[in-house]
């Protein structure tokens, strides 16, 4: 009797235990001869979406595997993500939680992350950085005109990172873990894009229609050209059940090689992306460049960093999945026929999405290759 319930309280410490570790990837599992690229804010959708790109090989990493990086104090429950990699077809995915808070006033200095920071660093070769919700104005010194601001511990802990990886005008003291490893690979979709701007000292246009357009509502917002909306506005005035969240915009390369040459773009392509926004670049950060604009030239939608060549990252989504397969059929106004995301993208349009992530492929594999020689 006293073995049985040895046993059984062994078992219930197990049960209740593992949660937790596997929540400390770093600190439990983490093999020196293995590849691992980050991913911050890893809810159940964005690997999901990576699983995906990985399965139907458009992101072309099979040795890889993958850490998800999040602050303890994000607006998120991450038992969720915990659940979904106890599936055996998710066992190139992990989790590591990183804990403590830190105040605005900290995360552009070293800080109780900084050792956690490189770590992370020193034992992967790059990281995504997904879409969410606007980023607190106060971080880069503007009041908050615009901005919905609902997950503040997530940006404190993403910009943070950013700046330990890449610096800014902020801290011209602090040296960048990327000096290190310059070959690391660095990315971000939307708002990944717009914290790699604010954590290297640059700001943002809180509100698109409202700052760059001068529209106050959705109905006037709607009379612009399609290319100047960056998401849906008829949400805002019809019931209409099947519009989608998004906006398909063209945009243009600038003078910049990195699509041309870099993606193997066609040089006179104006790509169909996919958006979903209503703030953008307004003043770069420290060592940034502009690879592509809007139709317009108002809207900044692509970035590289001027001395990390596989520090890269662009406005639009081309990492969703209806882009790449045939998915559920919605509008954009309520006069449209439904069409899927990949029917509203032409074969050329597809093309320049696929080869993206080609390019993202070739920028982890370089990073990796870097790695083992050093």
């Amino acid at each position: 009797m006293k073995n049985f319930s040895r046993l059984l309280i062994i078992f219930v410490l197990t049960l209740s235990l593992n949660p937790v570790f596997s929540q400390n990837f770093l600190e439990n599992e983490l093999s020196p001869n293995k590849s691992y690229v980050l991913l911050a804010h890893p809810t159940v959708a964005n690997i999901e979406t990576i699983n995906f790109l990985l399965t139907n090989r458009i992101l072309q990493l099979p040795e890889v595997e993958f850490i998800g990086i999040y602050s303890v104090a994000e607006n998120y429950d991450y038992n969720q993500s915990v659940a979904l990699l106890k599936k055996p077809e998710m066992s190139k995915f992990h989790l590591q939680k990183v804990d403590g808070v830190m105040s605005l006033t900290q995360i552009f200095e070293q800080n109780e992350w900084t050792t956690t920071f490189k770590k992370l660093f020193d034992h992967s070769v790059g990281v995504f950085f997904f879409g969410g919700p606007d980023i607190q104005p106060e971080i880069y010194k503007q009041k908050n005109l615009y901005s919905v601001v609902t997950d503040p511990n997530r940006h404190l802990f993403e910009l943070s990172f950013l700046f330990h990886l890449l610096g800014g005008y902020q801290n011209e003291q602090f040296t960048p873990f990327l000096n290190e490893k310059p070959s690391y690979f660095v990315t971000g979709f939307c708002l990944g894009l717009q914290s790699m701007n604010v954590a290297t000292g640059g700001s943002l246009i809180q509100d698109i229609p409202a700052q760059t357009y001068h529209k106050m509502n959705a109905e006037e917002t709607l009379k612009l050209n399609k290319d100047q909306l960056h998401r849906n506005y008829w949400q805002e005035i019809t019931k209409e059940t099947l519009l989608m969240d998004n906006s398909f915009h063209q945009i243009v390369y600038t003078a910049n090689p990195f699509f041309p040459e870099r993606v193997k773009a066609d040089k006179n392509l104006k790509p169909l992306v996919l958006s979903a926004h209503h703030q953008s670049i307004d003043d770069l950060g420290k060592n940034l460049i502009v690879t592509a604009t809007s139709m317009d030239g108002q809207v900044i939608e692509g970035i590289r960093h001027r001395l990390y060549e596989n520090v890269f990252a662009v406005q639009f989504h081309p990492e969703v999945s209806a882009l790449y397969t045939e998915d559920k059929k919605l509008k954009f106004a309520p006069t449209d026929s439904p069409r899927s995301f990949f029917e509203i993208l032409s074969p050329e349009d597809r093309e320049f999405h696929v080869k993206y992530w080609e390019t993202i492929s070739k920028a982890i594999k370089a990073s990796i290759k870097a790695q083992k020689i050093k």
